[in-house]
């Protein structure tokens, strides 16, 4: 896959991290994992979910640049059980293939591998005397993925960038994965460019309401809409990408990181 080399101004230069398999869970995952270079103990850690593509350059990129903002990240692969080792570019042949493994998964294989990554970061980073702080972050698939992962105990923030069908469906089938806002404990950032296809203006007003309805103070769930944005506007791989709400993003990203 080729390099992308156009970075948001805000972020540091990429430090390269490696391929780890985990076993910690119900399947073996094999993760993109960038530590720091810091000698000092970490006080959090960031999980990425990748979009229908697999962990391919740009996923992994996001990582690194976590890595080299002072934040350690691992990056899962969400297809463990039908692709483990997918990385796919963005035509219309790889949307096809991305695709079908998403059909084939479910919410509880997701949160099943979520918490197996959790569980590794926590024996890999997790000093005796304070618990690591956890966040995921998502993009399109992943940012389903990612609210799914705010329902889990041990992860204090989640951002979904983008992520289409929440209020519409569920991984494997059942209510709309938004209906389980009331099981969400700490924060949830949902974010969506006004000008997405694939989460149309009925859609985000719907996830707005039931954000809204749920956290009326707007201090623990939060909306952000990003405007004159289309679908996967962090990506620089994509057509899509929109520099200065990437920029935002990534502001917003690093701000939940690093806290």
């Amino acid at each position: 896959m080729p390099s992308f080399s156009i970075l948001p101004p805000v972020l540091p230069k990429p430090s390269p991290g490696s391929w780890v398999t985990l076993n910690t869970g119900p399947v073996p995952l094999r993760c993109w994992w960038a530590p720091t270079s810091s000698a000092r103990p970490a006080t959090g850690a960031v999980i990425v979910l990748p979009e229908i593509f697999g962990l391919n350059c740009w996923v992994r990129g996001v990582a690194d640049r976590l890595s080299a903002a002072g934040v350690p990240a691992l990056a899962m692969p969400l297809f463990a059980r039908t692709a483990p080792e997918l990385e796919l570019g963005y035509d219309p042949e790889s949307t096809s293939q991305g695709r079908r493994h998403k059909e084939a998964t479910s919410a509880e294989a997701i949160l099943a591998d979520v918490q197996a990554s959790i569980d590794w970061l926590r024996h890999a980073l997790e000093a005796n005397d304070r618990p690591l702080r956890i966040t995921v972050v998502g993009f399109c698939f992943g940012g389903h993925a990612a609210l799914l992962a705010a329902t889990l105990a041990d992860v204090q923030v989640s951002l979904d960038f983008y992520g289409a069908g929440v209020s519409r469906g569920r991984p494997g089938g059942g209510a709309p994965s938004l209906e389980l806002l009331p099981s969400v404990q700490g924060e949830l950032h949902c974010l969506c460019g006004s000008l997405d296809p694939l989460i149309p203006r009925s859609d985000q007003q719907e996830i707005q309401a039931a954000l809204q309805a749920e956290d009326p103070s707007g201090l623990r769930l939060r909306y952000s809409a990003f405007e004159g944005a289309d679908h996967g506007f962090m990506c620089e791989a994509r057509d899509q990408y929109h520099q200065a709400s990437a920029q935002e993003g990534w502001r917003l990203l690093l701000e939940a990181a690093q806290s």
